[in-house]
């Protein structure tokens, strides 16, 4: 068994639940959520978005919804003009490109304002079950330490990710390794004694060899 398949095995089963932590029930509530979650806790954009949806409730509601009410709802998430501005100019590209429906694939998604590849991939993963992995810091950070990447940008990783692992994977794996990389293999201070796979990572290896 290849390291990435045995990692992989062991996330899934200490996340047997793993999904987004977003709070959404539509593509329209997802792609929006995911837009704020930009530099900005999941935590904090589900206490934002239910103000929000009451009062943008469809995709046409938010193209309308005054900028400066729009700003006042999401101001917490941080960095809320650029954000409402992406979240109008989104919006109303939806409903006069898309008929009002948040496309369904990859490429036409990436042509929405605010819509990067991450954030495309996890809308097109999340919102419609199709098979990606977007890659976030989180799984950028967990990718390359534990080995199963080396890339220097989050383009290479995403490549290399696909590479290693069945498409058929691609985005469950991508939430073991983003809620290992949120409550285990954190930035700052990796917990490696309550980790779970530290016996295959690279960076777990290369430390204690460096001691």
């Amino acid at each position: 068994m290849s390291d990435t398949k045995a990692i992989l095995e062991q996330l899934a089963a200490d996340f047997p639940d793993a999904k987004s932590e977003l709070h959404f029930e539509s593509p329209y509530e997802l792609i929006v959520a995911v837009i704020l979650s930009a530099q900005c806790t999941d935590k904090r954009v589900n206490l934002v978005t239910p103000a929000l949806f009451k009062e943008a409730p469809t995709v046409e509601a938010l193209a309308e919804i005054p900028t400066e009410r729009l700003e006042q709802l999401i101001h917490s998430c941080g960095f809320y003009r650029t954000k409402a501005a992406h979240l109008k100019q989104m919006a109303a590209d939806v409903v006069s490109r898309f008929g009002g429906k948040i496309p369904d694939n990859i490429d036409d998604l990436q042509t929405l304002s605010g819509v990067g590849r991450k954030t495309a991939n996890v809308v097109y993963a999340v919102g419609f079950g199709g098979q990606a992995i977007a890659v976030d810091t989180h799984v950028f950070r967990v990718s390359n330490r534990l080995g199963i990447v080396s890339a220097s940008n989050v383009l290479d990783a995403e490549k290399q990710l696909m590479q290693a692992i069945p498409s058929d994977k691609w985005a469950d794996s991508h939430h073991y390794i983003l809620l290992h990389g949120r409550y285990v293999c954190k930035a700052q201070r990796p917990l490696c004694d309550r980790c779970s796979v530290s016996a295959l990572c690279k960076y777990y290896k290369e430390h204690n060899n460096a001691n």
